[in-house]
């Protein structure tokens, strides 16, 4: 799929609001390796992941020689964001159907594994979320790839930001095998320490951080947001808003956010 820039050229991207952010994001250039890059560089970073429940687990790279294999699958997810009533940045999300066998009820974004038909990892995450809620592609302009994650899986998992200028022309159709609810919460939450949890553990001898987001919907419902979900939503807010996140993990421990307790 071709991702270019059509919102900056057409205007077409809806209020002010997207239009600044889309030429702010179409810029978004990946950050270099620092020096401390470098040396964590020395451990493989694992993220074993199913869009809504991630396992970051840093082991020496003599115990993961499989790393340089898993660069050929790639998986991606779509950031959807759209402007509020009161001009605030939302993202759509969903909670996986109880009926899965990995990680029921976990809440996730619109994604999944790359197929053969695919072009790129924006067409990837847009035909995911055409399946998963409805969305249409036409709806969506693509803005900006983030970073990926590396997952345990063997997947390259690749943030893919899109912007939605008429939340009202989205008409969600949930597939029942997927996806049990559809909700959206607001982006900036995920810079700030309010109804977030987290915990220091340890796991099989290595220390980690589990992140969690307690959230309300307007109807009610309530939501946990954790796992690679909160980190790739920690990382898209830091980006967009230009600011630190209050959270940010300390590097003397693992990041391995999840839904679930060991």
């Amino acid at each position: 799929m071709n991702s270019e820039m059509g919102c900056i050229k057409e205007d077409n991207c809806g209020s002010q609001t997207l239009q600044k952010l889309a030429e702010q994001l179409y810029s978004y250039k990946s950050p270099s390796v620092s020096a401390n890059e470098e040396e964590e560089s020395k451990y493989c970073d694992i993220i074993g992941s199913n869009f809504g429940y991630m396992e970051s687990l840093v082991v020496p790279n003599e115990h993961c020689c499989s790393c340089v294999n898993w660069r050929n699958k790639r998986a991606a997810v779509l950031i959807c964001l759209f402007e509020g009533h009161e001009g605030e940045l939302r993202v759509i999300l969903t909670k996986r159907s109880m009926n899965l066998s990995s990680y029921p009820g976990d809440v996730a974004l619109p994604g999944g594994k790359m197929e053969e038909g695919d072009e790129d990892d924006s067409a990837t995450a847009l035909r995911e979320a055409m399946e998963e809620i409805g969305l249409d592609s036409e709806l969506v302009q693509i803005v900006a790839n983030f970073e990926p994650f590396d997952s345990q899986n063997q997947l390259k998992v690749v943030p893919v930001i899109g912007l939605l200028s008429r939340i009202e022309d989205f008409n969600p159709v949930l597939n029942a095998d997927e996806v049990d609810a559809i909700f959206d919460a607001p982006l900036e939450m995920f810079l700030k320490g309010d109804n977030h949890r987290i915990e220091e553990r340890e796991w099989m001898g290595w220390k980690y951080l589990l992140h969690d987001f307690g959230f309300k919907s307007k109807q009610g419902a309530a939501f946990h947001i954790c796992g690679l979900t909160a980190s790739i939503l920690i990382r898209a807010a830091s980006v967009i808003y230009q600011k630190a996140s209050q959270i940010s993990s300390m590097n003397i421990f693992l990041t391995f956010n999840s839904c679930k307790r060991p």
